[in-house]
């Protein structure tokens, strides 16, 4: 039995690891995204494959979080 939950704690540890690298770099497209549209000349799909990058990171963040939520009907 301490070794199932073991595995549940390593890999809710890993999920939250996974979690915290996602947001890290959210926020970082984030940033360049920002600067990026300060600029006159900038490269609109460079900028449009920023967005979409970000858009992917935030549905993988949603994603881990909801499994990080235990389920209430168990």
């Amino acid at each position: 039995m301490a070794e199932a939950s073991d595995n549940v704690d390593r890999e809710t540890f890993q999920h939250l690891q996974r979690l915290r690298q996602l947001r890290i770099e959210h926020r970082d497209l984030d940033d360049v995204i920002h600067r990026l549209q300060l600029d006159l000349y900038i490269d609109q799909v460079q900028l449009r494959r920023l967005k979409k990058r970000k858009l992917l990171l935030k549905d993988q963040i949603a994603r881990l979080e909801s499994q990080l939520i235990p389920d209430l009907n168990a």
